[in-house]
Order: structure tokens, then sequence, then C-alpha cells
């Protein structure tokens, strides 16, 4: 019996909770889980700004899509201009260049 009275002791029921409390713990767990979920779809890379082409099994590759030249240059010119034309619908990404399209989705999808 007296093992339940110190768990008792240890625990706040939660009717006996402040609702600014309540939602203190709701909001901590909120964002607890957007971070476990952003990691998650990550993988552990950051997408700090445009410049985000790496190196992987020796291919060039921008926001995923692989580089068609040493620089990403298409990729690139088609990020700079989506940034430009403030677009944030990937349909309204176009072009000539398999590449250019490319950046301009990159943009669309990560902005």
């Amino acid at each position: 019996m007296e093992n339940n009275n110190e768990e008792q002791k240890n625990t706040i029921p939660d009717e006996k909770m402040s609702p600014a409390k309540k939602i203190l713990a709701y909001v901590v767990g909120v964002f607890f889980l957007l971070a476990i979920i952003q990691g998650l779809f990550s993988g552990g890379e950051s997408n700090s700004n445009q410049n985000t082409s790496h190196t992987t099994s020796n291919k060039k590759t921008f926001y995923g899509y692989e580089c068609t030249s040493s620089d990403c240059g298409g990729h690139q010119a088609g990020w700079d201009w989506a940034e430009s034309k403030g677009l944030d619908n990937p349909d309204d990404c176009g072009g000539k260049s398999e590449s250019f399209i490319e950046g301009c989705l990159a943009y669309t999808l990560n902005n």
C-alpha cells in the first residue's frame, strides 16, 4: 500500500494540471514531433539556401536532381529564375532545358 501511495506522489493527475501547463506540454510535444519528422525527411542534409549541390557517388546533384554540368549551372539558373519571379507552384516551371526546369522545380518545392 505504501508503494502505491509513493507512485501517486510522483505523478500529477491530468485533472490537477493547470491549463497553462497543459498547453505548454502540448506545444513542447508538437515541436518535438516536428523535429523528429523533419529529421526523418531531411536525411541529415542541410537545406540552408541555393548552394546545396553536393557530391554523391561522384555525381553532383542539385536538390536530388543529377547535374549535367560540373557547376550545376542549368539547375542554378532555374532556381534563380523561379526565385526572381517568386514562384511557389511547380506547374509554373517550364522551358527548353531539363536542368533549368529541375532547378525551378527544386525552388518551388523547397520554399
